[in-house]
């Protein structure tokens, strides 16, 4: 009987870890369709500001330095064929690395104005995928000296603290020089910004505040602030 009863406690709690595996399984998951879902709306969103740079005269060349992500590399080629610009890529696998290396030296040869790499989105507690993205700053440092640079994060405003964790973290590997908060139209917790730019002293660039290419806004501190605290102006009174 004691044995059968070991045996009976022992299934019970397989039975617990399995249904915690299977629940974890799922949870990751969905945030896999999460991340396909955000990726491709960045996807769309860089689409938009190639488009704009190129409305504006500048020649622009896209860098499709997504190689982990299946069929990253041919959704930003259609993307860069709508808004007529040109893209350097490679094969899915290929070294991202090599990629920046290829477009930038396309960029020069072609005496561009504006060079936009689209790298893999990335967990920041994954060190492999946050030692490619040092190469690639590296990879820039060395063959694009003189250039001005950008260097924007994407982070969700939704994950509260954790974004400010992940802006840490990115900032330890690359030169952050801004950041791009998503799902700014659905969110409570608007305020990392603040945290972020008080603790890291990296400015909020633009804000994702919708499902369309249009929702990506450049970001209005004054505007912000007073939407966090619930300022709205009285235009009725006379301006001092």
């Amino acid at each position: 009987m004691q044995n059968q009863q070991i045996l009976e406690d022992r299934i019970a709690e397989l039975e617990m870890k399995i249904a915690f595996q299977e629940q974890l399984l799922d949870e990751l998951n969905q945030a896999l369709v999460q991340q396909q879902f955000d990726m491709d709306k960045i996807q769309l969103q860089l689409r938009y500001l190639a488009g704009k740079l190129k409305d504006q005269g500048k020649k622009v060349v896209l860098a499709a330095a997504d190689t982990f992500r299946a069929a990253a590399g041919t959704q930003l080629q259609e993307w860069a064929n709508r808004a007529g610009v040109e893209m350097i890529g490679g094969q899915e696998g290929a070294d991202p690395g090599a990629i920046v290396y290829d477009a930038v030296a396309a960029a020069k040869a072609r005496n561009a104005d504006v060079l936009l790499c689209d790298t893999a989105g990335r967990l920041h507690n994954k060190k492999n995928l946050m030692e490619e993205l040092r190469k690639i700053n590296r990879i820039l440092e060395k063959e694009y000296p003189d250039a001005f640079r950008e260097t924007l994060v994407v982070l969700d405003a939704t994950t509260g603290q954790n974004a400010l964790a992940q802006a840490r973290e990115f900032a330890d590997v690359a030169d952050i020089t801004g950041i791009i908060l998503t799902k700014m139209d659905g969110t409570a917790k608007g305020g990392i910004a603040v945290a972020i730019h008080s603790e890291l002293g990296i400015p909020v660039k633009y804000i994702g505040v919708g499902e369309t290419i249009e929702d990506l806004q450049k970001f209005d501190s004054n505007q912000f602030v007073n939407a966090l605290f619930d300022v709205q102006e009285d235009k009725s009174s006379p301006r001092p």
